[in-house]
């Protein structure tokens, strides 16, 4: 479905899961992850018995124009690679002064934040919490329960995804599963590369 830009518009999403009649989403599955997760021999182990969707996203396909707003849906599902929760590749914009708002609506999770000079940060998120990310901060989203991770999201449209940086750098910090709970731990892949 096109938008026009230049007329009202309506879009739906169902509340309780993030899935949208208008749109198709974009996959990510654990072969996506392969850069991403610490844990290669455990991916690998994962991935002989099944290649698990461990997200999606519905963008709602507004032209990325300055001045227009971009939004959509992102859900992350359960599980760990190893220790490490599933989460989404993260990405700071290409437009690196671009913030981006996330409301969640279902599940439990963090948002992962770092910026290009060190400063790391994370918030917690259950369902009516709404996460401010500022610009120049990289952010991945991380189910750390045990149902979908479902959040609405909010930026610039032309802001652009910057992928690249991530998958070749990593994230500083890890969220992993110590005693039941969550723990953010030193990614030891990010620090090899800053070697």
């Amino acid at each position: 479905m096109s938008y026009n830009v230049d007329k009202p518009g309506i879009f739906s999403f169902a509340l309780e899961t993030g899935i949208s009649a208008d749109r198709e989403s974009s996959k990510r599955y654990l072969s996506n992850l392969r850069k991403i997760v610490a844990n290669e021999s455990a991916l690998d182990e994962m991935l002989k018995k099944e290649d698990t969707l461990v997200y999606e996203f519905y963008e709602m396909g507004v032209p990325e124009h300055p001045g227009d707003i971009a939004f959509g849906t992102s859900i992350c599902y359960p599980g760990k690679v190893g220790d490490e929760y599933f989460m989404t590749k993260g990405h700071f914009h290409t437009i690196l002064d671009t913030a981006e708002v996330y409301l969640c609506i279902k599940g439990r999770g963090l948002m992962l934040m770092e910026n290009p000079e060190g400063d790391v940060a994370y918030e917690l998120l259950t369902p009516g919490n709404v996460v401010y990310v500022p610009k120049r901060y990289a952010h991945r989203s991380v189910n750390i329960g045990t149902e979908p991770f479902v959040q609405f999201f909010t930026f610039r449209a032309d802001a652009g995804h910057d992928y690249g940086t991530i998958e070749t750098s990593g994230f500083r910090k890890l969220v992993v599963e110590r005693d039941g709970d969550f723990a953010i731990v030193d990614n030891p892949k990010w620090a090899n590369k800053a070697r």
